[in-house]
């Protein structure tokens, strides 16, 4: 049996632990911040601590496994990561969010089985992963990504026809938001990764013969901290 004292312990130890990964989430506008990631470490340590009780409570009368309702914390937690996720256009994002929750319930489920160590190691290199593994990934993607900002009608199915024309050239679409919606007009932002062939002047030509298509205009130049590339 887990004395009141370590339980209390370990339910501390998972709320800073949790913590710290949900700050890291929060502070990058994440739609799991926090408090979700803090509730769902003090969950899984406060259910594992059920399992290991329940099992020193009924060990010798029946052949229950103590692993049994910790396991349901791995499956449980899915649906949970999967509200964060959200398809935006071309792109989808929350992924890295319903990952850090994945791992935060197994982060909790160490300190409920009173492995300290492993669940603070684990917690230290989730958060580099999050934080300098992110400036990496931008840094090595900077090459051959542009900037087009392209100025369409808004009507149905446009975004999929200038998707459309890009994803048929070989061109992959980083991200894309929506900057400006007013007045039947779309202003786009995309950041496009471009092949080495890749000509801007014939592919202006092919995007103003799309119907609806204004204007478009490139910039190699942008600024990764707006959030071409968020994780």
């Amino acid at each position: 049996m887990i004395a009141d004292i370590d339980v209390f312990i370990r339910l501390v130890v998972a709320l800073l632990l949790g913590g710290l990964i949900g700050y890291e989430r929060q502070a990058c506008n994440k739609s799991a911040g926090l408090r979700t990631h803090v509730l769902v470490c003090i969950g899984s340590c406060l259910i594992m601590v059920l399992s290991i009780n329940i099992y020193h409570t009924v060990q010798g009368l029946t052949n229950a496994d103590p692993t049994r309702l910790a396991a349901q914390v791995v499956s449980g937690i899915g649906f949970l990561g999967a509200g964060t996720i959200m398809k935006e256009g071309a792109t989808i994002k929350g992924l890295t969010t319903a990952a850090s929750l994945w791992v935060v319930s197994g982060v909790g489920l160490a300190v409920g089985s009173g492995y300290y160590f492993s669940a603070l190691f684990a917690t230290v290199l989730v958060f580099l992963t999050l934080t300098m593994l992110q400036r990496f990934e931008k840094a090595v993607h900077i090459d051959g990504v542009m900037m087009v900002s392209i100025d369409a009608i808004d009507q149905p199915g446009q975004i999929g026809k200038i998707c459309g024309y890009f994803g048929s050239s070989g061109i992959s679409i980083q991200d894309i938001r929506i900057e400006e919606e007013s007045n039947q007009h779309l202003l786009l932002s995309i950041a496009l990764r471009l092949p080495e062939e890749a000509n801007t002047n014939g592919m202006t030509s092919s995007l103003m013969m799309i119907d609806g298509i204004y204007s478009v205009k490139w910039n190699e130049k942008f600024s990764l901290q707006e959030g071409i590339f968020k994780i």
